[in-house]
């Protein structure tokens, strides 16, 4: 690693222990400047931003979230199981993160209002494990055959938003969005199954 990504790295651990403790709306630039013991100036030269150093922020920590996605798709279990395992996994893994901070919530809030990129993006990837599971799916013959599996992916997407997003979380208790998921799971399965 050499010296200028160090130093990015340094400025997202900064910038980051002060969006877990104060928020990213009363975190400045300045602010995390000083912590680090360098000029503002000199802060933006390697982030235009505070939204480009909380995108970066959020995408430093998505290898996480991917490396669950991964394992779950490639699990010895059916497509069907998979499937409801990575709808689960990431109900969980949102809900938990949210749960244990507030301020993240805030964070992902600012990046998907101001950055509506990063979250397609995001959705995009996330759409490379579900086609993968489904295409497993239907090469088993549980699932019916589909001449457009990142459509179907995409609409799956649509059908479980509010147990992925944050931003649904918050009137819904951990079980309520469980039990929700379980039963539009059942309904997404009576779609697929092959008859």
């Amino acid at each position: 690693m050499d010296d200028k990504e160090q130093t990015r790295q340094k400025i997202l651990a900064a910038a980051g222990r002060r969006f877990q403790h104060y928020g990213y709306a009363k975190t400045t630039m300045s602010e995390i400047a000083a912590d680090l013991k360098m000029s503002t100036g000199n802060l933006y030269r390697f982030f235009p931003s505070k939204l480009d150093i909380a995108e970066a922020y959020a995408l430093a920590h998505e290898s996480d979230e991917e490396a669950m996605m991964a394992s779950i798709g490639a699990l010895p279990k059916s497509a069907a199981e998979r499937l409801i395992e990575h709808h689960r996994a990431l109900l969980d893994y949102t809900f938990t993160m949210i749960d244990e901070s507030q301020k993240i919530f805030e964070l992902a809030q600012a990046i998907g209002r101001e950055r509506p990129s990063y979250v397609n993006r995001r959705l995009a990837n996330e759409r490379v494990y579900l086609s993968s599971i489904l295409k497993d799916g239907i090469e088993d013959g549980l699932f019916a055959p589909n001449e457009d599996i990142n459509r179907l992916a995409e609409m799956i997407q649509c059908a479980t938003m509010k147990f992925r997003y944050p931003q649904l979380h918050n009137c819904f208790s951990l079980d309520t969005l469980r039990r929700e998921l379980e039963g539009t799971m059942d309904l997404i399965f009576k779609g697929l199954i092959k008859r």
